[in-house]
């Protein structure tokens, strides 16, 4: 069995960056066709219910401005609000999968106000966010080799392409378990004041776009069901793994204008908190009792490993060097806005000594974290409070 570093075989390392760093080479063929617009003009295109889908994460007014709104749509209750925040991690996410199958047997699984979803995060939420029937779903989709399929070279058609892998077998993924049924069940939770928010990186603006997953199945119809499977494709697809979505928004000028969306994880490896509220302090009339739990598809701090080998290697490694720093800075600020307002922060993460791999679809792999996850979680030590 190949050797495994940093989350990667070595085979792996060579077929990602090398391909990566030739289809750079040749980016002039496999450069995406789109005509140019202007910053004002994607603004100026967003029609009016925009507001009640999406907002950007970094914009304190317009995140303020949903949170309240969610607030006052919410009835009354025991007054508690949990938020689950489940992370980015590729095929780590089998990892977050076992852990809300295993929460559910241990019957400590809270029935969450609010579910957030990454990447692959992005895919766990919806079945999260549905509580514990979905758990059959959920654990098929990950433990059962649908999810080993996603990673379908494309040969020599990536010198033409713009992306290395075919995302044929990630929309089949999306599309078999994201049916009129599902969203038809989501729309009834969001009606009772819960939400399902999926993060999504704009590259045009470079900044997270928050969606209101209940509010666009409450919309309806095969318009609401493609665009809630494009928001989860797009934020499922890695950069130069997967190609990018581009999602029409509307007119300006008399002429369509859209956006192009890639993994939330290239700007937010989870959201908890939206970014534009990290130094906000809630009115003491306003707070509420709340707890955050933050699922981290992935290891949390360093590790250490002597990097033999050429630019793939290097790369890889200030990579994976690079998205843990993030993922540490993200932390930190989370947890530090859920001190200084009053609230639980429970953070979940893969054993440091657990063999894991953000590219490893193989099927008993997943199986494997899957089954660590599940046991964990149903021995009660899945979570670690932080404050």
């Amino acid at each position: 069995m190949a050797s495994r570093r940093n989350g990667f075989t070595a085979r792996e390392v060579r077929r990602l960056f090398g391909a990566a760093v030739l289809a750079a080479m040749l980016s002039g063929c496999a450069s995406l066709s789109r005509e140019d617009f202007s910053a004002d003009e994607a603004h100026r295109a967003l029609p009016p219910l925009a507001a009640d889908i999406r907002f950007n994460a970094a914009d304190e007014a317009a995140a303020l401005a949903f949170t309240q709104r969610a607030q006052t749509e919410r009835p009354g209750g025991d007054g508690q609000v949990d938020v689950l925040a489940i992370s980015g991690g590729g095929a780590d996410g089998a990892y977050g999968a076992g852990v809300m199958v295993g929460w559910t047997r241990a019957k400590t699984r809270p029935s969450f106000e609010v579910v957030t979803g990454v990447s692959t995060g992005a895919l766990i939420a919806p079945f999260a966010f549905l509580g514990p029937a979905w758990d059959g779903k959920l654990k098929e989709a990950y433990a059962g080799g649908l999810a080993s399929q996603v990673l379908q070279g494309r040969g020599l058609g990536v010198l033409f392409a713009s992306s290395i892998y075919n995302p044929r077998h990630l929309r089949n993924l999306v599309e078999a378990n994201c049916t009129p049924v599902m969203l038809h069940e989501i729309a009834q939770e969001h009606a009772k004041g819960r939400r399902l928010l999926i993060a999504t990186t704009n590259l045009d603006s470079q900044q997270t776009v928050v969606w209101d997953m209940g509010a666009i199945a409450s919309r309806g119809g095969p318009d609401a069901l493609k665009l809630f499977r494009e928001v989860l494709v797009a934020s499922a697809a890695i950069p130069g793994v997967f190609p990018p979505v581009i999602i029409p928004i509307g007119e300006a000028d008399g002429r369509e204008i859209d956006e192009l969306h890639v993994d939330g994880g290239v700007t937010a490896p989870f959201v908890s908190i939206p970014e534009g509220l990290y130094f906000w302090d809630a009115p003491d009339q306003e707070r509420q009792r709340s707890r955050i739990f933050v699922l981290i598809n992935g290891k949390i701090d360093p590790t250490f490993a002597v990097v033999r080998g050429g630019a793939p290697t290097i790369l890889a490694r200030a990579y994976d060097t690079m998205m843990k720093t993030n993922l540490r800075v993200h932390l930190a600020a989370n947890r530090a806005f859920a001190e200084r307002n009053g609230m639980e922060f429970s953070v979940s993460e893969i054993p440091r000594e657990a063999e894991s791999g953000s590219l490893n679809f193989q099927p008993e792999s997943m199986k494997r974290l899957f089954k660590l996850g599940e046991s964990r979680a149903v021995a009660g030590t899945a979570w670690t409070r932080l404050n």
